[in-house]
């Protein structure tokens, strides 16, 4: 699909069917998925069909350089706070937690106040249905969504598990239990947010939801008839379908054709030489058609809007919180994530064994290396890394009242800091100094409404990673990067984003002065070495 093919494909109508009080402040509705890839969505250049998405992209603007912190936990906690996820107490897992080191504390940091509760204060209703993901899972309620500024919250504690019987299930703060036999978590969250939003119609007060899916993360789960549609499209393999993505990429205008595609990842073989292509082609179509699911599920929630007459005055952002993921799960794998029996009592089947095709609920695989690199395309490296595949996400934002250039590509980099200044800002909200009587830090993010309604340009400013000794700096044109426990690389990002021509060498006072912000940052922020903090095994 070229650019233009996309630009000219037909919107959809936003005609209200009923009536909505216009609220003198917009509606939030911010959407997170999960573990997905930088072109794993149409209007990014993937072959996944994802039609609401890519309708919302037309209607609104896509950040190409918007860029997560890696990882699950570390992301949720920066796009809940404005902070970065050390300075949240979440610089690593919560299930890992560091209860003597404030940045790696694994749970919310009472120093750190979230959307939901200053929106909340600002007579916002707030909503919540999905992963929540940064508290433990314990009998301490005290970091839980209800407990953190949210009125009403539907979705999962814990970060990952069966879309068919989720662990930690939650309504409010007491257990739930999948409500029917054909239960799917994805239609379920979307089926609990149409709920909010219906019974939102005719009031006056402004609303806030955050829908976090948890696809599609692992495990493979997915609809036959959603599976099937992918089946033969795969059968051509990652080598052709990373070129086909980044061409289409190019014609889109996210890349630019001078980036050249990252080399396939070197443990990963070639499409033809790979073993088990009938299983391989299986584990991304179920992946895809996850990311469908979504999709699909996302439309539904549009519709609501629609009908309520909230849609035109509702701010939309997507993105995802960390590249694809290279995770491999092995038959041993164990984990409060992995039921041992399905709902009817059949033993699950657990890991990535070739002779057990994933998408049914008594499996429980991931899709792997190879697959993900293609996620990732054009980039290098996955989740848990700061090369550009851990924490490049595609960004949408879409609000038909405030946005007058539809389709707009913005190359400006941005950080998901930036999220909750970014929401306060169209909310008229104002940051606060305490919490419960505890000061807060200081916001890290800016605003990113002058770019997205186009009103103004942002400066451009230093930007920071950290995640498991994996280190970087983004200060203009220029990326300072280290694979832990390797050296610093540097990389122009204007005229190599993928990342293929380290100019480390060449420059050596540029990678002392950004080293040196670096660590000055780390130490502002509570960054430790990860040696020091690493979870034993």
């Amino acid at each position: 699909m070229t650019r233009r093919e996309f630009l000219n494909l037909a919107t959809v109508s936003c005609t209200s069917a009923t009536a909505m009080v216009t609220p003198r402040r917009p509606n939030i509705l911010l959407i997170l998925a999960d573990d997905l890839g930088f072109s794993d969505i149409g209007c990014y250049g993937s072959e996944i069909e994802t039609p609401n998405l890519d309708r919302l992209a037309r209607r609104g603007v896509r950040f190409t350089q918007f860029y997560n912190t890696a990882r699950c936990c570390p992301t949720r906690a920066s796009l809940l706070t404005g902070l970065y996820p050390h300075q949240a107490g979440v610089g690593h897992m919560v299930n890992t937690g560091r209860p003597d080191y404030p940045g790696y504390r694994g749970d919310l940091s009472p120093r750190c106040v979230t959307i939901a509760e200053v929106l909340r204060s600002a007579g916002y209703r707030t909503f919540m249905c999905g992963k929540w993901h940064v508290t433990p899972v314990s009998e301490s309620k005290h970091n839980w969504p209800l407990q953190r500024g949210f009125q009403r919250f539907y979705g999962t504690i814990h970060g990952a598990g069966s879309y068919y019987d989720p662990v930690s299930l939650t309504e409010g703060n007491e257990p739930a239990k999948p409500d029917r036999s054909e239960y799917y978590y994805t239609d379920a969250l979307a089926e609990r947010a149409v709920q909010y939003i219906r019974e939102m119609a005719g009031k006056t007060e402004p609303f806030f939801l955050y829908l976090a899916f948890t696809a599609p993360h692992w495990p493979l789960h997915a609809r036959e008839t959603d599976v099937a549609r992918y089946l033969g499209l795969y059968k051509q393999g990652w080598d052709a379908l990373r070129q086909e993505r980044y061409r289409r990429m190019v014609e889109l205008g996210i890349i630019e054709r001078r980036w050249q595609l990252a080399p396939r990842d070197p443990r990963a073989p070639a499409w033809d030489e790979a073993p088990h292509k009938e299983w391989q082609v299986r584990r991304m179509a179920v992946y895809a058609a996850m990311v469908h699911a979504m999709d699909r599920a996302i439309g539904r929630v549009l519709e609501a809007l629609e009908r309520s007459g909230a849609y035109e005055d509702t701010l939309i952002m997507f993105l995802s919180d960390n590249g694809g993921c290279a995770e491999e799960l092995g038959p041993k794998a164990q984990g409060l994530h992995i039921p041992r029996l399905t709902r009817d009592g059949r033993p699950v089947r657990v890991g990535n064994l070739p002779e057990v095709m994933p998408g049914p609920e008594d499996t429980y695989q991931s899709y792997g290396l190879a697959w993900a690199n293609l996620s990732n395309t054009p980039f290098r490296l996955y989740k848990h890394w700061v090369h550009e595949g851990g924490i490049a996400t595609p960004f949408i934002a879409h609000w038909p009242r405030r946005i007058r250039r539809a389709g707009v590509v913005i190359h400006h980099a941005a950080h998901i800091i930036d999220l909750m200044p970014t929401c306060l800002d169209a909310a008229g909200a104002k940051y606060p100094s305490e919490r419960q009587g505890t000061p807060v830090l200081p916001l890290e993010g800016v605003s990113l409404l002058p770019l997205i309604t186009g009103e103004a340009a942002l400066d451009e400013r230093t930007l920071y990673w950290e995640h498991e000794g994996n280190r970087a700096v983004r200060q203009g044109r220029w990326k300072l990067v280290s694979r832990h426990p390797g050296t610093w690389e540097l990389y122009d990002m204007e005229a190599d984003r993928t990342e293929t021509n380290d100019v480390a060498a060449q420059h050596p006072d540029r990678v002392r002065e950004m080293a040196a912000l670096y660590e000055k940052w780390a130490a502002r922020c509570g960054v430790e070495p990860w040696e020091k903090v690493r979870p034993p095994k």
